[in-house]
């Protein structure tokens, strides 16, 4: 079964070489993915001047949001699973062999990777906390609307067989993809699958993107799509 990457880019010109090393060096029949969204920091010059010949690029000419940027690349899937890969170097691509088990042997149609399954939290600093409790929350939220059985919502790492992700009209153009996919998913009353993952967070002085409105518009996502479709 072939892989279908979607690596959605948004200024990240310190990361996006060596997480394309790493997605190219993961032995699997693939696709890779990559929409640059936008990007002002040189991550765009960057991504011309590297040999991608294994790796489909497009490019948004302002930026648009992560969800703008998923929807733009499902068209362009060949494969039979397809993942989300964030920019960074949070999430580890030796997993996909793990995440796509379920899906390969037939017993689940989407897969998550739990950042918190069978996990103590550790964190070294305050923000820290205050991430993980965000996406503890969302994470209560969505099990409480949805009768779900989650541990980790708002994971980077969501895996789905390809029909099942391309069936579900998504209308997202920024971070909200994850609670509206994953909320039209359950009330589909699709079963989503959770395999733990590692995960190496990183701080706003590396990177990072997501702010605290991101919480609020994901709880909004989840209780509007809770009544409507």
């Amino acid at each position: 079964m072939k892989l279908s990457i979607i690596i959605p880019v948004y200024n990240e010109i310190s990361t996006i070489e060596e997480i394309l090393k790493r997605v190219e060096r993961v032995e699997i029949d693939k696709e890779i993915i990559v929409v640059d969204d936008g990007s002002t920091d040189g991550t765009t010059e960057l991504l011309k001047s590297l040999n991608t010949d294994n790796a489909t690029v497009v490019y948004h000419n302002h930026n648009m949001g992560k969800g703008r940027a998923i929807r733009d690349a499902l068209p362009l899937t060949r494969g039979d699973i397809i993942i989300i890969q964030d920019a960074d170097l949070e999430y580890n691509p030796e997993e996909y062999l793990r995440l796509i088990k379920p899906i390969k042997k037939g017993e689940a149609e989407v897969v998550y990777g739990s950042r918190t399954l069978g996990k103590k939290p550790h964190y070294d600093s305050l923000l820290g906390w205050l991430f993980y409790l965000g996406g503890r929350s969302l994470t209560i939220i969505t099990n409480i609307l949805y009768r779900g059985h989650l541990t980790d919502e708002p994971t980077c790492y969501k895996v789905f067989r390809a029909e099942v992700l391309k069936s579900i009209p998504i209308k997202s153009r920024g971070f909200e993809f994850c609670p509206e996919v994953t909320a039209k998913l359950l009330k589909k009353g699709i079963r989503i699958f959770e395999i733990p993952i590692s995960h190496k967070p990183r701080s706003y002085k590396d990177g990072k993107k997501i702010r605290p409105r991101d919480w609020v518009i994901a709880v909004w996502t989840l209780l509007k799509y809770r009544f409507l479709n």
